[in-house]
């Protein structure tokens, strides 16, 4: 039985078959271990291994790099030589590889971008999670930070204690044992000096702080002996304390390295002057030098000796003035004088150490007789003298010396009469031909002359300011004549300047003769526009009033110069001046309907009724078929208490302009007055005339909702939605129409038919969440404010009424965002500042109400202000209250939701500006 087992190690005698390589098929094939160091085998060969694989099916890999590579080619072309025609056509491939890729690299960011954002969205990182709640971390106060427990241990596992133990050093040890030890014995040196000498390391330690208790007591001590009356030496000494210790404070304490420096320095110093001793600039530094150092005896013998050898240098006297006494520096300045006597600031030095006024006079004087050509001494002397005669003579005399300072001319013509500085200035004139100040002054002096007087008849002063206008024309041709040429810029510099002065005919005249110069004929409307606002941003408005009526004069028709002529005078001058304007430019532009519009209200809002009724009937003289000048007439009438005329004028209106405003303002009227069936027969007439016109059909169906005719009301805005499909606020009403029957059903369906044909309309979304607000749907008004909010990313009203729909910790953060998206829109800057309001940040909510009105196009946005005014009532002064009020006024708003409804109403017709502003901010909440 056991012979017939089989053996089951039996392969081992057998023969290896054919082919067979030990360890291949688990890949450890020809390698070598450190115990077949020596002679080891080779392993199997490459068409051994290809034929093993192909015995088992599986196929030869092969190198996907093996014909790609130029410069390591083994392929079919290794042995051949890389050429210039080999490297030409790699480069255009490359370049081909280049374009192919530059082709697809747009497509393909794209692409990887729109994934990344994707996989973003989806998989947010942590750090954007907690976005929100890192912003909400800047309102938190430091009492609620400290309030934070700290993190326990959860884990309910014991801890083992933190208990270790340091070895203590043998000399802390030894110092301890020692400080309770006495020395029963004395060591050698004391031995020697009889035990009066403590040794060095007797294991006492200094004690700084004993040390200063006790320096600060003799110090305290000292300042009581000294303070009260000593007799030590037999005389009573007085000193003040607090000065004692201010002299001590002053006294500078040098580091080593400063000391060093000064040293170094002083060397430097001593071998400049030894080996140049005519540098004056080098005795200066080394007496400056030991100043620094605080030896003021070695600095004044340094600058002594900086005189001795520099007797000519004005600067090394100076300085030796300044190191001594006032005494001392009289006896240097006077010894100055002798070595450089045309020095004027040796001289104004030696003036300025005299105390007595007559001394100083004397001085200058001296000085003058050295030095009679310097201005600066004679300018000096004439501020000395208390009498204008004695001035007078002291110019008459400086003008004879020096003939070329125009400051003197102009200086004694101050000082003159009338007369005798007119032949003073044409003096300056003649002896200075170049000077433009000569010129100027010389108009200013006219215009003084003509002005002086007020019993002076108009013609008479007229005729002596146009004078003026001919100097300076004359000025700007002799300066020509005589090569000095000015820019604009700097001819309107000194218009500003005599303009500030007090003299603005001067001022006017320098803009006649000079503003065309070096301007294209091209350019020059804009240019002088250009000139005339930088002026008035400067505050200069005579200048910009010069400029603007010379431009007026070249460019008589042109009307918008006439309207911002118009506006400065306005915004800056009187009744009469704009009245003036406004005159010459309906005269010059009888077809500018605003100019008629702009004269007739400033008479009515005078109070001057007839005239504003004459200005609109020359208005229709020149503009028959105008319908604004028909309105204004209309409004003008009904203002007044004139409804019978204001109903013919409509009348007449439709008959003779006969245009769909006309028509409306028709109905409103009758409206107005309660005549509701005139209205809509008006009305009526209007929509076949002007199928078109989406304000007919509101009035239309706003007249049947007051008649409480819901389904004509309901008609009259399904007829007007048929004809005007894409105005917002006929959808607006029909839907209003409908939650106020009780249907917000079919008030949500209108708004969304609406939102269909008027796509990324942010009214009809606004309205949209009202509507589900109002419904009490707080979740669908949310979901529905979202999809507006992707419709119309960058809606002021929508971000508005996201951040009132957040709770009150997230509203800062939202508005942070909402300001990114909107741009800085109005309505979010108004709802940050109501934000800031309810935190009682007063400053901050009143600028930021004042940015919300900053714009032109914001200004006309009423609700602002009617928010700001309620803020300030709630916190401000009157003081504040009457500039919101007195800004709206001069703003004129028109829009808002709630101020166009109430400036609407019938019953606040004829009302101001103000009474609407105030009903506003009383309706706001």
């Amino acid at each position: 039985m056991a012979s017939k087992k089989s053996n089951k190690l039996a392969f081992l005698s057998m023969p290896a078959p054919a082919s067979y390589v030990a360890g291949l098929g688990r890949g450890a094939s020809g390698f070598t271990t450190r115990s077949d160091i020596g002679p080891a085998r080779e392993g199997p060969s490459a068409e051994t291994i290809a034929e093993a694989q192909a015995k088992r099916g599986e196929e030869p890999e092969i190198d996907s790099e093996q014909f790609q590579d130029p410069d390591n080619e083994y392929g079919l072309f290794a042995g051949t030589t890389y050429e210039a025609d080999d490297e030409e056509a790699d480069k255009i491939y490359e370049a081909v590889d280049r374009n192919m890729d530059a082709r697809r690299r747009a497509r393909r960011e794209a692409h990887e971008n729109e994934e990344l954002s994707k996989y973003r969205a989806e998989r947010p990182k942590i750090q954007q999670q907690f976005v929100d709640l890192k912003r909400g971390l800047a309102v938190i106060t430091d009492e609620e930070w400290e309030s934070i427990p700290d993190v326990g241990n959860l884990t309910r596992k014991k801890r083992r204690k933190d208990e270790r133990s340091f070895v203590v050093s043998d000399s802390i040890l030894v110092g301890d044992r020692a400080q309770t030890e006495y020395e029963s014995s004395l060591d050698i040196k004391q031995q020697q000096q009889d035990g009066f000498i403590t040794p060095a390391d007797a294991g006492a330690m200094t004690n700084f702080v004993e040390i200063g208790q006790a320096r600060d007591k003799i110090l305290s001590l000292k300042l009581d002996q000294i303070s009260g009356t000593s007799t030590v030496s037999g005389s009573a000494t007085s000193v003040d304390p607090k000065g004692y210790l201010t002299s001590l404070n002053s006294v500078v304490l040098k580091s080593e390295a400063e000391i060093g420096d000064i040293k170094r320095a002083r060397m430097l110093f001593d071998s400049l002057v030894k080996s140049n001793p005519k540098h004056a600039p080098g005795w200066i530094a080394a007496a400056c030098l030991e100043e620094h150092a605080g030896r003021m005896v070695a600095a004044r013998k340094l600058i002594k000796a900086g005189c001795e050898h520099c007797p000519k240098s004005e600067d090394v006297w100076l300085e030796a003035a300044r190191l001594h006494s006032q005494d001392d520096a009289k006896v240097i300045l006077a010894s100055a004088v002798q070595h450089v006597g045309q020095s004027v600031k040796v001289w104004l030095a030696a003036a300025d150490l005299e105390q007595d006024v007559q001394a100083k006079k004397r001085v200058l004087r001296k000085a003058l007789e050295n030095i009679p050509n310097s201005v600066r001494l004679w300018k000096e002397t004439v501020n000395l003298e208390t009498s204008p005669a004695d001035a007078r003579i002291l110019l008459s005399r400086a003008v004879e010396v020096i003939p070329l300072s125009v400051e003197l001319w102009l200086a004694l013509a101050r000082l003159e009469t009338p007369e005798r500085a007119k032949a003073v200035l044409n003096k300056a004139r003649k002896s200075v031909p170049t000077s433009h100040e000569i010129w100027i002054a010389a108009g200013r002096l006219l215009e003084q002359v003509a002005t002086a007087d007020p019993e002076k008849s108009s013609e008479t002063r007229n005729k002596e300011l146009e004078t003026v206008d001919r100097t300076i024309e004359a000025g700007v041709r002799e300066l020509r004549r005589h090569q000095v040429l000015l820019t604009r810029e700097q001819w309107l510099k000194e218009a500003e300047r005599c303009e500030s002065e007090g003299s603005p005919r001067t001022c006017e005249a320098i803009v006649k003769a000079t503003i065309s110069m070096e301007v294209e004929e091209e350019d020059r409307l804009e240019t002088w526009l250009g000139d005339a606002e930088s002026a008035e941003s400067r505050g200069k408005v005579g200048t910009a009033r010069a400029i603007l009526a010379y431009a007026l004069k070249v460019f008589p028709d042109k009307r918008h110069l006439w309207r911002r002529a118009a506006d400065l005078e306005k915004a800056y001058g009187d009744r009469e001046s704009l009245d003036a304007i406004l005159s010459q430019a309906v005269h010059y532009c009888p077809q500018a309907e605003v100019l008629w519009l702009m004269a007739a209200k400033e008479k009515w809002l005078a109070g001057d009724v007839p005239a504003a009724r004459e200005v609109l009937e020359r208005a229709f003289i020149a503009n028959p078929e105008s319908e604004q000048i028909w309105l204004a007439a209309v409004k003008l009438e009904a203002e007044n208490g004139e409804l019978g005329v204001a109903r013919e004028l409509l009348v007449r209106a439709r008959t003779v302009a006969d245009t769909e405003r006309i028509w409306m303002k028709s109905a409103v009227f009758e409206r107005q007055q309660g005549q509701y069936a005139a209205a809509l027969e008006t009305v009526s007439s209007a929509l076949s005339k002007f199928p078109k016109f989406a304000k007919l059909y509101m009035i239309q169906g706003q007249i049947h909702q007051l008649q409480k005719n819901y389904a004509a009301a309901r008609a009259s805005y399904a007829a007007g939605i048929k004809a005007c499909p894409k105005d917002v606020t006929l959808w607006v009403l029909a839907s209003r129409l409908e939650e106020l029957d009780g249907k917000s059903i079919k008030a949500r369906a209108l708004l969304e038919k609406a939102r269909l044909l008027n796509p990324a309309n942010e009214t009809l979304w606004a309205e949209s969440v009202g509507v589900e607000e109002r419904a009490g749907g707080a979740a669908q008004a949310k979901t529905m404010l979202a999809r507006g909010m992707q419709e119309c990313p960058t809606s002021g009203l929508l971000w508005s009424m996201a951040i009132w729909a957040e709770p009150r910790p997230a509203r800062k953060s939202r508005s942070v965002d909402a300001l990114k998206k909107s741009k800085d829109n109005a309505l979010v800057t108004c709802t940050v500042a109501r934000l800031f309001w309810a935190e009682r940040k007063i400053e901050k909510a009143r600028d930021w109400f004042a940015r919300s009105v900053a714009t032109e196009q914001d200004r006309d946005i009423g609700d602002h202000w009617g928010w700001w005014l309620k803020f300030e009532r709630q916190h401000g002064t009157p003081e504040h209250v009457a500039e919101v009020i007195k800004r709206c006024v001069a703003a004129e708003p028109h829009h808002g939701p709630v101020w166009q409804s109430i400036a609407k109403d019938d019953k606040n017709i004829g009302k101001g500006t103000k009474e609407i502003l105030e009903l506003v901010a009383d309706a706001l909440q």
